[in-house]
């Protein structure tokens, strides 16, 4: 169970990984403590973009709602509200991927760090089309 769990991490941190264009922890894996510090690097590299993306959004509200305080208030209550919520899903689902694996082993934080790093993307993504024109 544990070495599906290490491919499976391999194969997603390592997709993660190609995107970047500087040398990170994920170029030439090798090992579980290499697995590790990518799928650490790749969970905070995405969660670093969702509040990227996450400020953004909000900018983006103030700038098409601004001039209506009322709205602003609404829609930026709305976005915390459902961000807090989506958080807490992340979290749950993510301890749901990664319960095969032993908490607190190397395999368990990996699966975890690679949950929370797809849905974190998966998040940005959708933040981003938020507000577009």
């Amino acid at each position: 169970m544990k070495f599906i769990v290490l491919a499976l991490a391999l194969m997603a941190t390592g997709v993660h990984a190609a995107e970047e264009s500087e040398d990170t922890p994920c170029d030439k894996v090798e090992n579980d403590v290499q697995t590790l510090e990518c799928s650490a690097f790749s969970k905070t590299t995405a969660e670093d973009l969702l509040s990227e993306n996450y400020k953004s959004l909000n900018e983006r509200m103030q700038s098409l709602y601004g001039k209506n305080p009322s709205q602003l208030a609404e829609i930026t209550a709305k976005i915390k509200a459902a961000q807090q919520q989506w958080l807490k899903t992340r979290d749950a689902d993510c301890a749901i991927e990664a319960f095969p694996a032993t908490a607190g082993s190397k395999a368990f934080t990996i699966a975890q760090n690679d949950c929370v790093a797809r849905m974190s993307d998966e998040r940005s993504e959708f933040l981003e089309t938020i507000g577009q024109e």
